[in-house]
């Protein structure tokens, strides 16, 4: 058995169920959006990996009972709550599939970019799919996420080192990968998938709205790895504060969801 990757954010954690909270408010309307263009039937079966929350797998659960199943997974199923047509599963999809396919959906949001074997998962899942079944996966990108306004120059200088710092050293060094996104289509291809097809979404934020609470609670849980990074202790305070301050705006993360079909 392989050795488990450190994950850097703890969703079992009070800051953790706040990012997920973040998270579905920011996400939820552009993945269902997604999972629609494709119909969700009654009497399917689907999988959701890194289930977080539980708001997609709810969401799947109204969509294919009575008859479907949802299997629920997460490192920390605090939040998944059984119910009908609902089954939770306390996994690592690093150590395989938690329950034998085939399945008709498998949908997986900002979790393969995690992963160091996020290939690898992929051909795995892509293989679990039943004929004519889907594969959709949601991860943020490398798209810049440009400053528009800030109360002082110092200011846009201080998010984008946090930034670069956050994502270029210790995201790295933990093995998420920020250019996954946009290679899923590729991967997809290799793994004999057919249909597929991306949507990118992106919004601007501005201090005290979601997109910029979601920032000041990422660098609240890595506080620890961005001082060890070379941040300082003023400058990550300075930061919290500039993500509740409304005179500061600037691009969210793009949001990259992708689908590709087994073939029939």
């Amino acid at each position: 058995m392989h050795t488990t990757p450190q994950y850097l954010l703890d969703t079992g954690s009070e800051l953790g169920r706040e990012q997920m909270d973040h998270l579905e408010r920011l996400l939820d309307g552009t993945t269902t959006a997604c999972l629609d263009e494709i119909g969700i039937e009654p009497g399917r079966r689907c999988l959701d990996l890194g289930a977080g929350g539980g708001s997609i797998t709810r969401w799947l659960a109204e969509r294919t009972g009575p008859g479907g199943t949802v299997v629920s997974v997460d490192l920390d199923t605090g939040y998944l709550v059984p119910g009908p047509g609902i089954e939770v599963h306390r996994h690592d999809i690093n150590d395989g599939l938690p329950v034998d396919g085939p399945f008709h959906l498998i949908h997986t949001r900002l979790l393969l970019m995690h992963l160091p074997r996020r290939a690898d998962i992929l051909r795995t899942l892509a293989d679990a799919l039943a004929p004519g079944g889907w594969l959709v996966i949601g991860e943020f990108s490398n798209r810049p996420r440009r400053v528009l306004s800030a109360p002082i120059r110092a200011d846009r200088q201080l998010f984008n080192r946090v930034q670069d710092i956050g994502h270029n050293t210790v995201a790295r060094a933990a093995g998420v990968s920020f250019t996954w996104a946009h290679e899923v289509d590729q991967h997809m291809a290799e793994a004999g998938l057919t249909n597929i097809h991306s949507l990118e979404r992106s919004q601007t934020t501005t201090g005290g709205t979601t997109g910029c609470l979601l920032n000041r609670n990422y660098v609240r849980q890595l506080e620890a790895p961005l001082l060890r990074a070379g941040i300082t202790g003023e400058e990550l305070a300075r930061y919290r504060d500039l993500m509740l301050d409304p005179r500061f705006r600037a691009w969210f993360y793009q949001f990259v969801c992708t689908r590709g079909q087994k073939p029939a």
